[in-house]
């Protein structure tokens, strides 16, 4: 089974017919009851990442909640489509970026299940690049770029988003950490998928980011990202053969996956 995250403002990928189940997890309850339903060949599962209702805001979301209950569910391939500043004036509202590397400058989040005996992941390619592939060979979608992840609710300082433009990063988001390491420490799958909503403080100069207009692009953008979404998720192959997204052979772990 597949998976799909939904970030601000998307909220539903399905239609009437699909079905939802809610469950717990030893880490608490998930955003939101998860929808499961088809695209194409695919059985896939959805996940608001924000609840149906944005009541969780990006340092409060339950992600290690999600991440156990959709593997529990099946899953172990998973898109994240998220929105993101831009830090760069090449890639404008309402471009779709897979990234390929990302910076954590989150603080205070759990971002691991190992509590106990050592046991370390590689986190070297952050992304899945099976399922990176499925989204970037699609037309009009940015092949590559770094996410710098930082803890939010706030947005960033013009110095913040100026400093992070000149180590290189192309992309700011405040959810793509822990979610990326969860999948991996679950031996799943996971690639991110970006709608640019704005230019960063920096980068823009003499404007700054409000919530109001980021939710409004992509609004704007929202019928176009899903439909993204979907062909990805036609893209990749029925069966999975990923191999880079499973780093505990010959690892005994502490608890079972689920």
């Amino acid at each position: 089974m597949l998976g799909v995250i939904g970030g601000s403002g998307f909220y539903t990928f399905f239609g009437a017919d699909a079905r939802t189940i809610s469950l717990d997890t030893p880490y608490g309850a998930p955003s939101a009851p998860i929808t499961v339903g088809t695209v194409g060949e695919h059985e896939v599962a959805f996940l608001p990442r924000h609840g149906v209702k944005h009541e969780f805001s990006p340092h409060t979301v339950p992600y290690r909640a999600n991440m156990w209950a959709l593997r529990a569910l099946g899953v172990r391939r998973i898109f994240g489509p998220c929105a993101v500043g831009s830090l760069t004036p090449e890639l404008g509202p309402g471009a779709m970026v897979v990234p390929d590397q990302l910076v954590d400058r989150t603080t205070g989040r759990d971002d691991t299940y190992f509590d106990s005996r050592g046991i370390h992941v590689g986190f070297a390619d952050p992304y899945c690049p099976t399922l990176r592939a499925a989204a970037a060979e699609l037309p009009g979608v940015v092949d590559g770029g770094t996410m710098v992840v930082v803890q939010g609710p706030r947005f960033s300082t013009r110095a913040e988003s100026q400093w992070f433009a000149q180590q290189g990063f192309t992309l700011v988001n405040m959810t793509g950490y822990p979610e990326a390491v969860l999948a991996r420490e679950l031996e799943m799958c996971y690639a991110a998928i970006a709608l640019v909503t704005d230019l960063d403080a920096g980068i823009d100069a003499g404007t700054a980011v409000r919530a109001v207009d980021v939710f409004a692009e992509f609004e704007r953008n929202l019928v176009p990202f899903k439909k993204l979404v979907h062909e990805a998720i036609d893209n990749v192959d029925f069966e999975r053969t990923c191999t880079h997204c499973l780093p505990h052979d010959g690892v005994e772990l502490p608890f079972d996956l689920p």
